[in-house]
């Protein structure tokens, strides 16, 4: 059991039967009484996001997580099939774990897989990933001090708002935890 003062951004956690990941985290301590812990959590089976309040000295069941490095094989709309990179194995992962991950997969990137008693949780993507550029808008010529930009698709579908000098066929490097644009490639 560990104590709910305890959870930060990214803790796993069991409550009720239910796994769930925290997303985000805040600590609230009135002048009065006890304090409060505000969570924004995802249950890691359904996908669903939902806010929970804790008071403080409530415990939640602990649960061990194994990782394992695997290569992005492909989809066939509802499953994501992986590949272990030690093992071999192929596991498969549902469409709501992989959740708003999905347009940063590209075949053969490396993720990292958490598994809790040999069944697959939750996806851990690259800081950032290189995706070719499928399609541009026109750049618009004018002011281009102020960092003028415009729309793009990559390859797996993602659009991302990069600069007006990207064109289609370059690779550019997206953040997977923002979706915004690096870098050209």
């Amino acid at each position: 059991m560990i104590d709910v003062n305890d959870l930060r951004k990214g803790v796993t956690f069991e409550l009720d039967k239910r796994l769930y990941k925290v997303l985000e985290y805040s600590h609230n301590k009135p002048g009065r009484g006890n304090a409060t812990i505000r969570t924004r959590i995802r249950d890691l089976r359904t996908g669903g996001i939902m806010e929970k309040t804790f008071q403080s000295g409530d415990r939640v069941q602990d649960i061990r997580l194994d990782h394992h490095q695997a290569q992005y094989l492909y989809s066939d709309g509802n499953l994501f099939h992986f590949m272990d990179t030690e093992s071999f194995d192929q596991p498969a992962i549902p469409a709501v774990i992989v959740g708003e991950n999905a347009p940063f997969l590209k075949e053969g990137l490396e993720v990292k897989l958490t598994f809790h008693e040999s069944e697959p949780i939750d996806l851990e993507l690259p800081a950032s990933v290189d995706l070719k550029v499928v399609a541009a808008e026109m750049g618009v010529k004018g002011d281009t001090a102020t960092g003028a930009t415009k729309n793009v698709t990559t390859e797996t579908g993602l659009k991302v708002m990069v600069p007006l000098f990207v064109s289609t066929g370059d690779t550019i490097r997206v953040d997977t935890r923002t979706g915004d644009y690096l870098t050209r490639a």
